[in-house]
């Protein structure tokens, strides 16, 4: 039985890339609610629940970048060269993040409102530049004789900007409905009053780039509404819809507090299938196929042998970790 090894390695980069987006997704939106949030005693808690696990949130980062650069090297080295600048922001964000959470717990009471501008600033700015790298990845890269023909700035677009400001308000959506999972009174109640709005604006947002897309991009357009496909694409908006409500109604009444997380989770499948049917078969739009970018056959297969034990390493120690730290978190507990 042939194995289509490319087919099998965009497969695991995609599943990373979305463990990446749901789970480092709600602790960066965790500074992004910051500013809504005054109460320090508050903030520790929205801090502390997610303490325990953000850093291995961020290995699937890691596992979606090296598979990107060790089975598609072609698209790993044309994304590197277009997307240089917010790559590099991205990854100050995160370092600045990642920083703010060891140090703001150390520092004096003087000291703390420091760390919390540079977990603020770092998980604003690293949600928004990875917002205007898919933004990139739809609008697509000039290539010429296997090298990025474009320019340094060319990622700056009104299209790219309006997608990171829409990944800032997933992130944020995802935090709320996580802290509804993992809070308690009073922050419980003040997430469950920024849910709706955030919902709403996210639902704009996904509107304005369901349309902008296909009508900037004829090729996508004629991905989006040619057959097969559009029998892919017609359930999302129907499922959004439906996942929407759903979460509304779950705010709005008491019940399982794990509910609106589940429903965010999925319209972030959702939204991530819309972009996975825009540009497949292609992992460098608009015109070189994941096959025409693919590493030798050998080496990918050399690569899945290790992906095929690591992956399951990593799920099961995420899998433990969430179940250990599991429950609500209250004041005074957690991480020190």
């Amino acid at each position: 039985m042939h194995i289509d090894l490319s087919v099998v390695w965009f497969v695991i980069i995609v599943f990373s890339t979305l463990m990446y987006i749901v789970m480092d997704g709600f602790d960066l939106g965790i500074g992004v609610l910051f500013p809504f949030i005054r109460d320090p005693h508050d903030r520790d808690v929205m801090v502390n629940s997610v303490a325990p696990v953000w850093d291995g949130n961020e290995t699937w980062l890691v596992m979606g970048g090296a598979g990107l650069f060790g089975a598609f090297p072609l698209a790993y080295a044309v994304i590197a060269d277009a997307l240089t600048i917010p790559i590099m922001l991205m990854l100050i964000g995160l370092i600045f993040r990642g920083v703010a959470f060891e140090f703001r717990f150390k520092a004096t009471e003087s000291h703390r409102p420091w760390w919390d501008v540079a977990f603020l600033g770092g998980s604003i700015l690293a949600t928004f530049c990875q917002g205007i790298i898919v933004g990139a990845v739809i609008n697509g890269f000039p290539v010429e004789g296997r090298t990025f023909a474009g320019g340094a700035l060319d990622w700056l677009t009104p299209f790219n900007l309006f997608c990171g400001l829409g990944l800032v308000v997933t992130y944020a959506l995802l935090a709320a409905t996580w802290l509804i999972m993992k809070s308690e009174d009073p922050l419980f109640s003040r997430m469950r009053q920024l849910t709706p709005p955030l919902l709403i604006m996210l639902l704009i947002i996904m509107a304005v780039v369901s349309a902008w897309t296909p009508y900037a991009h004829a090729d996508i357009a004629q991905r989006w509404f040619s057959l097969p496909n559009l029998w892919f694409f017609l359930p999302v908006p129907l499922l959004v819809l439906l996942c929407s409500v759903a979460l509304w109604r779950s705010v709005s009444r008491p019940g399982h507090h794990a509910t609106a997380f589940i429903l965010t989770l999925a319209l972030v499948f959702l939204g991530f299938s819309g972009l996975g049917i825009s540009i497949w078969p292609n992992i460098i739009p608009p015109d070189i196929s994941l096959w025409e970018a693919a590493a030798p056959p050998a080496s990918q297969g050399f690569m899945l042998v290790g992906a095929l034990i690591i992956i399951p390493v990593i799920l099961a120690y995420t899998f433990w970790s969430y179940y250990v730290f599991r429950g609500k978190v209250r004041h005074g507990e957690g991480y020190h």
